[in-house]
This record gives C-alpha cells, structure tokens and sequence, in this order.
C-alpha cells in the first residue's frame, strides 16, 4: 500500500498555477525527498496534504483512504517557518500539543519523558521557550511533530539551526522512525542530505512534477557513460573515441581523470574497452563508473543559465562519487 497519493492536484492562484495537474505516489515506510527549487510548488503541496488549503481540482489519498479531516491525526507536520507560543514552558507546551492530537494526559506525559531522556533535555521542562537558542526550540518542536506517532511525517527542512552534533542525532531518529514503520517526506534544499536519508525522491518545478523514483534509479537513469579513474602514469586516448577531464588530486604521484565514452555500446562492454585502452600505458590506481549526485542532476533539470547560483544555494560539496 502506499501511504499517500495525489491524483491529478491542480491549484491555481489569481494569475498564478501553483500546482498543475501533479500525481505521485509516496511508498509506505519509506523516506522521500520532495526537491524543488523556491516557488516550484512544494509548500502548496504540503499544504495541501495538510488541508490548510483544498486543491482546486484532483484527490489525495492517505493510505488507500481519501483524505478528510480525521487523518491530521495521522500526520506530524514541522513546517519550515517554526510556531511554538514563546511565553509558555516547554513541557506545558509540549502537553498541550500532544493532547490536540488525540493523547491523553497520562499518555502524553510517559511519551514525553520518553523523548526528554531521548534527547538528553530533562532539564528543559520548566524553560520559557523564548528563553531556548534556535537549535533547542528546534528539538522541541520536532518533539511535538512525532509524539503523536503519526504514521506521515512530514519535515520541511528539520535541520535549519542545528549544529552538525545534533543533526546527527535527528539523522538518527529519523532512521528510526521510518525503520518503526512511519513514512517520512523530507523537504530540503541539501542535496547531500537527500543523497544519505532518501529511499525515493520527487522534484517538482514550475508547478509540474519532473521526475519520480527511487534515489538509485533516479541516479542510474541520469547516467552518461563517465568513468572516474586515478592512475600512475601517462594516458593517451584517441579524442574520438574517448572525451578526457583531468580532476584535482592531492597526491602529485597519482593523475586523477573523468572519461566520457562518446559512442557507448553497454557499461560492461565500455568498462572493458576503456580499461583495455588505459592499462598499456598507465598503473590503474581506482576505476568506478561516475554516477551523477542527486545536485547534478537536480541542476541539470533545473537550473539552466543560474546553474552557478543553484550551485551556491543547494550548499552542496561537490561530488564525483
């Protein structure tokens, strides 16, 4: 069963189409990236999943259930702009939204000592959250998304204000979450976040879904018959038959280079007729096929003449694995 479905989504704004004609499918007990550049349509979407608004035309389906209003109970949802009551204390706070979703008193205190000893914040119960940093108030919150145990969770860029410490630690309870059966949408802009975390993923651009499936499919299907290879030695090539870019290395022992094929007859067959072309003349050091990263191809669908700008933005360390 899949844990969500939007059929056809359309929502138009006066001389603005949010959302046009979107469908995609969210595997249950899954994490899915949902990518896009700024205005492509994704907080439209969650909103819509969140019915903070109605689409004006398609259906949503929430584990094989149209959606109504009965399932918020269903979902956990941190937006990107946080909105917890600044003057109340933080386990007040706590019970109070944990008790908005369905749980008892009783229950929502056992669940939340659970979670205070989780994140080592005992201490914290008593804290005004205007007196809490950014990163605090951030665990607090993510706290009031699951207490619940929504079965979708959806998180739009749940690591804004944390240092790397305490992203790891969400990294991990997002791990554990999802392998407890939760199915997890994770909206970001850090690509090497969705190439760690994401099972699938889905980017959206310019109100239409672009592209769908699995990060490795994904991956696979943006594939263009490069090879990275480091070596000792000198390499000649024929330039019709082979384009060569020498990479940076930090050792000056070791040339490091990406070889594309121009005319590819099968990776096996390619793999087999570049190596036959390289060993006479150089010691191989490494030899793997390159596999564009999630950020290149999430560029190359989208961003065109700002690739540059994109490159910035995304605050992405450039990969060549």
């Amino acid at each position: 069963m899949s844990a969500l479905q939007t059929e056809h989504i359309t929502k138009r704004y006066t001389g603005h189409t949010a959302l046009d004609d979107v469908s995609l499918t969210i595997p249950e007990g899954s994490i899915v990236g949902l990518l896009g550049p700024n205005g492509a349509g994704k907080t439209t979407l969650i909103r819509i999943i969140n019915q903070i608004i109605r689409p004006d035309s398609g259906m949503v389906r929430i584990f094989g259930e149209p959606l109504e209003r009965r399932h918020t109970e269903w979902i956990g949802y941190l937006p990107e702009e946080r909105g917890l009551y600044r003057k109340m204390m933080v386990g007040e706070q706590l019970l109070y939204l944990a008790q908005l979703k369905g749980l008892s008193r009783s229950e929502a205190m056992s669940r939340l000592k659970t979670w205070f000893d989780r994140f080592g914040i005992r201490e914290w119960w008593g804290k005004k959250v205007e007196d809490l940093s950014k990163g605090m108030a951030q665990k607090v919150q993510f706290i009031g998304t699951v207490i619940h145990k929504p079965r979708l969770i959806i998180l739009d860029e749940p690591f804004s204000g944390f240092d790397p410490l305490n992203a790891r630690l969400i990294t991990d309870v997002i791990l554990s979450l999802r392998d407890e059966g939760s199915t997890i949408i994770f909206s970001t802009h850090r690509m090497e976040t969705v190439e760690s975390l994401c099972d699938h993923v889905i980017l959206i651009n310019k109100a239409r879904k672009v592209l769908e499936g699995t990060r490795r499919d994904v991956r696979r299907q943006f594939r263009t018959d490069t090879w990275a290879l480091s070596y000792r030695g000198d390499l000649q090539l024929p330039s019709e038959r082979f384009h060569v870019t020498s990479m940076p290395t930090d050792d000056p022992e070791i040339k490091s280079a990406h070889i594309r094929i121009l005319e590819s007859a099968g990776s096996a067959s390619v793999a087999n007729e570049l190596l036959g072309a390289v060993m006479p003349a150089a010691e191989v050091v490494s030899f793997s096929e390159h596999i564009p990263s999630m950020a290149d191809i999430f560029i190359r669908l989208v961003g065109g003449e700002e690739d540059e700008s994109l490159r910035r933005h995304l605050g992405e360390t450039w990969s060549n694995s």
